[in-house]
Order: C-alpha cells, then structure tokens, then sequence
C-alpha cells in the first residue's frame, strides 16, 4: 500500500468516526502536505472555511512522525484553534494510528501558573511591582480578590498549572499574582524546579513528536537568541494569512525611560550594586526624548544618538557588577533578567538605521517612549523557521488580488531556496449561490473620519430588511459608536456595541438571537466563527486602508519607494484586501449558510484597485443595486 493511500486511508478513518467523509479540497490537503514533508518543499495551501484544514495536515504529519520519529511544529493564530487541536484533533488523529505519536504544547512561560510565587517564594523585595493586593482571605469581597482566591485554590488542584485551563479565566492582573515571566524566573536555583510548571511543559515539548504552539513563539524563536521551539524537521503555520502581522508585533521592542529607572532600581538593591549611572543615563535620554514629537524617527539625530551611546555603556558595566556580585544565585539572575531587557533594546538599536523602525509614542501629558522594530522580518522568519526543511503554510485567505505572491513575498518564502508548491484546494461552500456581494456604489466616498449619513441610512435599511442578524465591522470606535446609536435610535432591534461587555459575552449573545445586531471595530473582523442564520448580513463600513500616520507604514512605504514599488499597492492595499477576506469570510460558516456582504464604501466599485480587492474576497454574487439588496434580505429574513 502507497504512503498516499495510507494516508488518505487514515483521513477517511478518521472523518468517518465522527459521521463525516473526506472532502474532495481536504484530500488535496493531505496530497500536498505529504508530498512537501518528503521533499522538503513550500507548499502554500489556500484552503476554504468548510475544508477541514486542521485534519488535512494532521493526518500526513502524524502519519509521517509516527513512521520517522521526527518533530514538527504546529503553529497557529488564535487560541481556540491551538485548544481544538491539541483537545480534540490530535487525539482523534491518534485513535486511528498503531501507535500514537507524544503531542505537546509549547507557550509562553508566564502562562502558566509558578509554584513558587503561589507559596510566597518571592518575597516582597523581589517583586518589580509589589503588589497592592495583600489580603487573599476569603471574606475579601472585591471580584479582584475572590478571583485570587480562586486561583489560589486552582493552583492545588491543577496538574498543568496552564492558565488556560483555568474555567473561568483571571484577569492579567490577577495572574500576575501568580506568575513570572521567563527573565524573573530563579530557574535551575528555585527550590521548587522539579514541580515547575512552565519547565514540565517545555520538557514534554521538547520530547514530542508534534508540538502545538502559537505565532508569538515562532516570532521569538525567528526574530531573538532564544530558540524556543528547539530544532525540528518540519513547520505547519496554519492561519499564515497572520504570521508577519504577529511576528513584527512580537519583534516590536519599547524603552520607557522612566519606567526603566524604577527596574534599573530594583535590579541594583537586589545584585548589590550601583545602578546611579544609568539612572542618570535614563533621565538624560528622557529630556531629550521631550524635544521629538510623536512619529517616526527617519533620523537619528546626534544628541539622541549620544544618549542611547551612554547608556549602552552605563549598562554594559552593571550586567558585569551584576555578574561579580557577592550576591547568591537567585538575586543575581532576577536582576540580570531586568537589566537584559534594557540591553535587548540597546542592541536592537544598535543594528543599522536603514534596517530598523524607530519612532517616538506620547499619550497625553506621559514621558515619550522610543520604539523600534526590524523593518522587514521575512529574513528571520525564512532563515531561522523556513531554510531547510518542509514547511506548510495555510490559510482560508492566502492568496490576495488572486495571487498567492504577495503573501509569500511578506513572509520571506522567496528567499528559500526550496522548491514552491502553491495550490488553492478550493472550499465545499459554493459562494456564487449562498451569498451575495453588494457594494453600495450609489453613495459618495466615506468621510475622512466617522460614518456619513447616506451610509447610516443604508446600514438601516438592509438591517431592517434582514430583520438583524447583522454583524458590523468598522473601522474605528467612533465610526461603530455612531453606527449603533443610530440604529439604537432608529430601531427596535437588539444592538450590541464592543466595549459595553467583554467580546465573548457580546458574541455568544449575538449567536443566540436570530434579531441581535453586532458592532465593533477590528477584533470582529476576524475570528469570530457563528454558523446559521444569526448571521445572515455582514456590513463593512469602508475599505479599511492602514493609517497612514502609522510609523511602521510610513517605514513600509518609503521602502517600497526606494525599491522603486508603489507603496499603495505594496503596502496599503495588500492589507486592506486581506482585512476585508477576513472580514467577509465571517457571513458563510457552513455549507447551509446564507447571507450578504454589504460594502458601504463606493470606492470598491468605482476606483481601478477595487477588482483586486474583489479577487480577493469570496466570490459571492455581485450586485450594486440597493433594491436587490434589501429585497433579497427581505426574503431571507422572512424563510428564517
């Protein structure tokens, strides 16, 4: 029996145990992924919502690790694709194998719970930020303070110490109670090493066959010295369509001068050493920081330069006191912990100007923040995760104006020299006949900032004739502030505005009544994942163009100038093209779904760079005409 009919014999086995069959796209899947895992190829893999994405590369992965012995990593976007793979795919996966192969989680260290802080192990002089929150009795009768004696009664009970795992969760506040990140961590001198929990999780990573671990990680792993996935034979990155957002938001590092002091403090009363130079260095850079107004540094000019100059100094002779110190093991390594990370800046820093993003960020009356970032990761992320080795990349939206280029470009997969495959194995939803696509052409450009009248108006005219059901995605608070109040005024329907309760609240009751409306701004556009008619209109308020006064924007297109591209179709329309896939991609969940996509923003059907956004869309059918609209929600509202 061939290796692709074993595998594709083992997806059948396994969609069948829960009453399905395998799709026509899902076998491609599986083809593909094999195929690339022996040849050590990129394969891009578009795959539509319905395929079954998680089974069409778990089936060949596990497959494969079980016959070889190798380790892939499984990296996803969200946490409720990681928790459904490691919960519920994987283990279905290994049912149906001779011989299941280890699967583990690989995350972050603060995510789990330090046995060691529960139990007082880190007295109030090793607290950064002691806190305020000393009394954990049970008649406290603050939510904070119940919520931590909930945890604390959790952490005797708990045999992962992993936060999610916590029903319900804590707030960050709360967990930081009872967590440490990696650099305050005692490590190999804590009295409780043996019972860790985030050291436990990173032992059973280390011996599984497939690990299961988030975008954040690999963006640590490809963009620092920590390799935190270790070495491995293989990379499947699910949700791709998010990996560069994540890496460079990961990659993204901040020096707050005050802030820093206060550490800086800290660091030297716990090594026993004089941190009063860099002290005094920090406030230098501050001041000087006061000159700059908040933007995007194309300069460095000489007085900030000069300052960063001696503060790098300054700090490279206390990590050496630090080093010398009499101190014993466990204070010396805290320390070193907090002053590394001022050190981690001062490198990223120190790299060539015309490879990195710098920029000045104030908020109010606060002291500036001086910000940098690597202008372009797709080197790290192709040299550290991609060279030498098979890696998948897939997603319901790779492939943007009908090419599966721009993405690939932006993660660096050109720069391998490994052998392409792209291939888009289509959805087993037909959009043409369960959606349609209506622009409203008729109305006039959207206004700089906010919604417009005409385009409140006919938010409330195809919300009226779906009877709700609505999901509105803006793109701002002002613009679905707006929205809501009118339709609040103007109707009678249930309206839910993100930020008037916590999102999972919002959309579990927007799923649950067939009239409710939904409106937020970007968090909504994508995730969110409601099958049936309770989601039956998605409405776009405008094409949702990047801010231009962004400070990595701006970086990004003077790039693409010197590289003599267009910075509008490089930058802003790739990211706006791949917003609105997202964005459209929530109307049609199941292959029952019906519905509209309405685009209350002309220039989608007027300007020449609207048919590369419209490729990029599902293809539902199209019309600008907002009679057929509301007639066509009108007859769907009234078969529900």
């Amino acid at each position: 029996m061939s290796e692709e009919t074993s595998e594709l014999d083992l997806l059948d086995e396994v969609v069948s145990s829960f009453g399905g069959s395998a799709r026509a796209g899902q076998q491609q899947m599986v083809r593909t992924v094999a195929s690339a895992l022996a040849e050590d190829k990129i394969a891009l893999i578009q795959a539509g919502t319905g395929t079954g994405k998680s089974f069409g590369y778990l089936v060949p992965v596990m497959q494969r690790v079980a016959n070889t012995k190798e380790r892939v990593i499984v990296a996803t976007a969200t946490l409720a694709l990681q928790r459904q793979i490691l919960e519920k795919d994987a283990p279905c996966v290994n049912e149906h194998l001779p011989k299941p192969v280890k699967v583990a989680a690989l995350k972050g260290w603060n995510n789990y719970l330090c046995l060691h802080k529960v139990e007082g192990g880190y007295a109030e002089e090793y607290a950064l930020f002691p806190s305020d929150l000393v009394d954990f009795a049970p008649k406290t009768s603050s939510a904070t303070g119940k919520e931590i004696v909930r945890v604390r009664e959790w952490a005797k009970q708990t045999d992962t110490g992993d936060r999610d795992d916590l029903k319900p969760g804590v707030s960050d506040q709360v967990w930081r109670q009872v967590s440490v990140p990696s650099n305050e961590c005692l490590g190999s001198t804590c009295p409780l090493r043996d019972e860790c929990f985030p050291a436990l999780a990173r032992e059973r990573a280390t011996e599984a066959n497939v690990v299961i671990t988030n975008h954040a990680v690999l963006g640590i792993h490809a963009t620092s010295e920590n390799k935190m996935c270790g070495e491995f034979d293989a990379l499947v990155v699910d949700e791709a369509h998010d990996l560069m957002r994540i890496v460079h938001s990961q990659a993204t590092l901040r020096l707050h001068p005050g802030a820093a002091v206060t550490k800086m403090r800290w660091a030297g009363r716990l090594a026993g050493v004089a941190t009063t130079a860099v002290e005094t260095s920090l406030q230098g850079l501050e001041k000087v920081l006061e000159g700059f107004s908040e933007g995007l540094l194309r300069t460095r000019p000489e007085e900030l330069q000069d300052a960063m100059r001696l503060l790098d100094t300054e700090v490279r002779l206390v990590l050496s006191s630090i080093n010398t110190s009499d101190k014993d093991a466990a204070e010396k390594k805290l320390a070193t912990g907090v002053v590394a990370e001022l050190a981690e800046f001062l490198d990223a820093w120190d790299r060539p100007v015309e490879s990195m993003i710098t920029w000045v960020t104030q908020r109010d009356e606060d002291p500036a923040v001086l910000n940098c970032v690597p202008l372009d990761v797709s080197a790290p992320i192709a040299f550290n995760l991609f060279s030498e080795k098979a890696v998948v990349l897939t997603s319901a939206t790779l492939k943007l104006g009908g090419s599966f280029g721009p993405l690939a470009s932006e993660v660096g997969v050109y720069r391998v020299e490994s052998e392409l495959e792209m291939v888009d194995v289509g959805s087993p939803f037909d959009p043409a006949k369960q959606g349609i696509l209506y622009v409203a052409a008729e109305l006039p450009a959207p206004p700089r900032s906010g919604v417009s009248e005409e385009q409140l108006q006919t938010l409330l005219r195809l919300t009226e004739a779906s009877g709700g059901g609505m999901l509105g995605l803006f793109s701002s608070k002002r613009a679905a502030q707006q929205a809501a109040d009118y339709l609040r005024e103007s109707t009678d329907l249930p309206v839910l505005l993100q930020g008037e309760d916590q999102l999972s609240n919002l959309v579990q009751e927007f799923r649950e009544d067939s009239q409710t409306c939904l409106v937020g701004t970007m968090s909504l556009w994508q995730g969110i994942d409601i099958k049936g008619p309770n989601c039956r209109l998605v409405v776009m308020d405008r094409i949702p163009f990047p801010v231009p006064s962004d400070p990595v924007i701006e970086a990004r297109n003077d790039e693409a100038a010197r590289k003599g591209q267009n910075p509008f179709q490089v930058v802003s329309l790739s990211h706006a093209s791949l917003l609105m896939a997202q964005g459209a991609g929530r109307l049609l969940r199941s292959v029952d779904d019906q519905g509209m996509v309405a685009v209350l923003d002309s220039r989608l059907a007027t300007k020449p760079y609207g048919m590369f956004i419209r490729k990029s869309l599902p293809q539902l059918w199209p019309t600008t005409s907002i009679e057929v609209a509301v007639g066509a929600m009108k007859r769907l509202a009234e078969g529900i």
